[in-house]
This record gives structure tokens, C-alpha cells and sequence, in this order.
């Protein structure tokens, strides 16, 4: 595992240029093998889980190259195989492999997929859309088989709850079954439209997407015409975004979707952060004094889950206290213990996590146990005086676009570090 290490206390400011949703970019390559013909991919985010994906990609004899943001993908002879367990258990959304497997071949193998350990996100609601739609399921010792020996069908799916995988993974399903499947209590997050851009730009026919009911009605095949470019990662902006609030001097994001972050962004402005909103960029200028909030994340439109962690070192720069309620993931607390660490007031009653005005923060040795938390451990870091070592820092580098490239051109001092203290490169 690599360690990131920060000598923290720089003022921070300039100009940067958010990548693409890596929500969106997780989804959209296993959907890839859908396709009949090759694909391209703009803006891709320069993460570990799109290496660790194109590993996946590669075992099934579907080839991929990845330059300057830019991702090709050809599964024109794409072959059943068995996939990788050590790719598939480096990441959670390894998942959306059942559906596009299923759409494709009508099956599909798979070890259980990892990722971050932030509680319990059981797959019931993926599992029973595949059963709707006439898959057989049978798990054992840690490995789904899901057969659907007739092909799939369309089927009315209504999910028990609102989730992103399970609505991109019965899509991914459905895009190519016979007849119409109908998805109510769907998740409504813009990576979600994103995905089904792509696949309707090949000839889907998904509507309804953004809404709680999509509506597909399956195709033979799918032909990708023109490269797909994926939208701005609305998690990557909120996280500089609160960075720029707490330790910056002036500070300007480009490629940006306001309206995705709405949520987010009003949260700063009651806190007391001016921001100036353009067509497709933020400017955050000098903080001066903010004030505390409370904060209950939410499915989209709400404040995102991903959010409430990268918030917590920028809420303990307000005077008060400010309270946060994770919906969501209520477990999503492992960044908590660590920040203490560094001198920040915050503790969890009764799955409310409050954050008090918090002034002398200092360096320290802490551990990114999941993506957020650590990105919540690194600004922390860039605001402490001293110096900060994140170790587990992969769990940083597979969620953020070359994050020391940009924070360095922010005035940063941020490198990376093997395990034998060697500096080397994201």
C-alpha cells in the first residue's frame, strides 16, 4: 500500500479542471461489452478502478487502451471466461459486470465484488431484478451464478430501495432482453443518465432516466457511432470545492455541472462560502468566518452520501456545532477516529456525527480506510500544520483524478510513497 504525505499549513490557490464522474466511468465500461462494435470513452478519470477494470476487460479477451483520457474499448471478441477474483474484489462496482454479462451472454459468473468497507450494501435489489427478468440465482461460497438459459425478458421491477447499482445493473440487464422491462422507485443520480446516454446513443431504447420509473424496451443489438464523453464528476468538484473553502486563497474548478452539486453548494453558501457560479465553473474566493450546519444526506437530488465526508474538515473551520445524519451509509464513520488524531473535534451520538469549531489543527499519521474517508484525512492534512502521512493511500488514488498533480499546481505539497519510503509517481 502506498502512503500519501502532505506538509500541510500552504494557503492553496489557482486553477483546476475536475475530471469525469468516476460514478459514471465504473458503469459504463462494463457496459461497454454490450456494444457489437468498438467504443471510446472522453474524459475519463486517470483512477486505479479504471485500471483494475481494463484488467477485468482484458480476461475476457476485450481489449482496451487508455491514453490522455481517453479509453478504447473493443469487445468485438469478447469470450466467456471466468473473471479475475483478485480485480473483481479490488472494487465494488465490479458488479455491474452481472448485468452487462447477462445482457450479453445470459450469464454470468462472478466472485462477490469489494471496494470500500463503509457497511452493509447487499445486492438483493440487483439480484431480484435479474430474477424478474428470468435469470436463475445461486450463490455459493462467496460467488454468484446467475444463469437465464431462455434469455431474459422484460419485467416490472419496483425497487424496495432507491439504488444506483441495482438501477444501472437492471438497465444493463434489460437493454437487450426481449420485450419491455419497467423499473419504479428508480435512482434518479445524473451518472445514471449518463449511462443510459451512452447506451441510447447505440440505438437503446431507455426512456424515463432522472425520473423514479425508466421504461426499456429491449434491442437486438447495440453500435456505437461517435465517442461518448463522460460528464464531470460531481463528487471530485465537491470535495475541491470544500478543500477551496477551508484552505484556500482563491480558487477556480472548471468542467463543472452546477446543477449536480446544488445540493452541495447551497450547504457552503448557508455556512458563509461566496461562490461564483458560471455556465460550467466555480469560483471560491477567501473564506472569512462560517457558520455551523446540519447536514442529512439523501438520495439525489439530496446532499450525496459521498459528500458528508470530505465536508467534515471544512465544517470544523465554523463556529459551533454542526451535525450530520448519513442516511445512506449511517456506518460511514472510519474517518472519525483518524481526524481526532489530527486535532479536529468531532464525535458520532446515536449515528449523528457532530463537528465543533476546531483552530489548531496539526500533522499526523492516519489511514484512508475507504475513498471519502481519506479524502476527508487529506484536506485535513493540507489545512494541519506539519506534516500528514496517509497510508492506504490506493484507497485516494482509486477514487481522484491524478489528485497530487492537482493539488501540487494548487501550491500543495503533496507526494506519494511506496512502502519502502520511495517517492513515486499516482
Amino acid at each position: 500500500m502506498k502512503s500519501m504525505i502532505i506538509q500541510g499549513g500552504n494557503r492553496l490557490s489557482g486553477e483546476i479542471t475536475i475530471g469525469g464522474a468516476k460514478n459514471s466511468t465504473v458503469a459504463l465500461i462494463p457496459a461497454a461489452i454490450l456494444a457489437d462494435t468498438p467504443v471510446q470513452f472522453d474524459t475519463v478519470p486517470d483512477i486505479l478502478d479504471v485500471h483494475n477494470l481494463m484488467i477485468i476487460l482484458e480476461s475476457m479477451n476485450v481489449h482496451s487502451s487508455f491514453t490522455h483520457g481517453v479509453l478504447n474499448i473493443d469487445p468485438t471478441q469478447i469470450i466467456e471466461s471466468e473473471l479475475p477474483s483478485k480485480a473483481i474484489k479490488s472494487l465494488r462496482a465490479s458488479y455491474y459486470f452481472m448485468g452487462a454479462l447477462l445482457g450479453r451472454f445470459h450469464k454470468a459468473v462472478l466472485t462477490f465484488p469489494g471496494g470500500d468497507n463503509i457497511g452493509p450494501r447487499p445486492i438483493d435489489q440487483h439480484i431480484k431484478a435479474f430474477k424478474a427478468m428470468g435469470a436463475q440465482v445461486v450463490e455459493d461460497h462467496g460467488t454468484v451464478n446467475i444463469t437465464a438459459e431462455n434469455g431474459l425478458h422484460g419485467a416490472r421491477i419496483f425497487m424496495d430501495m432507491v439504488s444506483v447499482g441495482a438501477t444501472i445493473n437492471s438497465v444493463l440487464a434489460a437493454v437487450r432482453a426481449d420485450g419491455t422491462t419497467i423499473i419504479e422507485n428508480a435512482a434518479r443520480e445524473p451518472e445514471i443518465i449518463d449511462v443510459a446516454t451512452f447506451l441510447n446513443n447505440m440505438g437503446a431504447k431507455i426512456r424515463g432516466v432522472g425520473t423514479d420509473v425508466i421504461r426499456i424496451e429491449g434491442v437486438d443489438s447495440l453500435r456505437s457511432m461517435n465517442t461518448h464523453t463522460i460528464i464531470p464528476d460531481r463528487i471530485e468538484a465537491g470535495t475541491y470545492l470544500s478543500l477551496a473553502a477551508a484552505a484556500g486563497d482563491g480558487i477556480t474548478l472548471h468542467n463543472i455541472i452546477p446543477e449536480h452539486l446544488e445540493s452541495f453548494t447551497s450547504k457552503l453558501i448557508e455556512m458563509g462560502v461566496k461562490l461564483e457560479i458560471g455556465e460550467d465553473s466555480i469560483f471560491v474566493p477567501a473564506s472569512g468566518e462560517l457558520q455551523a450546519i446540519n447536514v442529512k444526506t439523501l438520495p439525489f437530488p439530496g446532499f450525496a452520501t459521498d459528500l458528508q465526508q470530505p465536508l467534515t474538515p471544512l465544517l470544523a473551520c465554523a463556529k459551533g456545532v454542526s451535525m450530520i445524519v448519513d442516511t445512506i451509509y449511517p456506518q460511514r464513520v472510519k474517518h472519525i477516529p483518524e481526524l481526532k488524531k489530527m486535532g479536529l473535534e468531532i464525535s458520532v451520538q446515536k449515528n449523528v456525527i457532530l463537528v465543533e469549531h476546531s483552530t489548531n489543527l496539526h500533522g499526523a499519521e492516519v489511514e484512508a480506510g475507504e475513498i471519502r474517508a481519506g479524502a476527508s484525512l487529506m484536506i485535513a492534512g493540507l489545512m494541519a500544520t506539519g506534516q500528514t502521512v496517509i497510508t492506504h493511500a490506493d484507497n485516494i488514488l482509486r477514487g481522484y483524478d491524478r489528485i497530487v498533480w492537482k493539488l501540487n499546481r494548487l501550491n500543495a505539497d503533496v507526494h506519494i510513497e511506496d512502502e519502502s519510503g520511495v517517492e513515486v509517481m499516482e
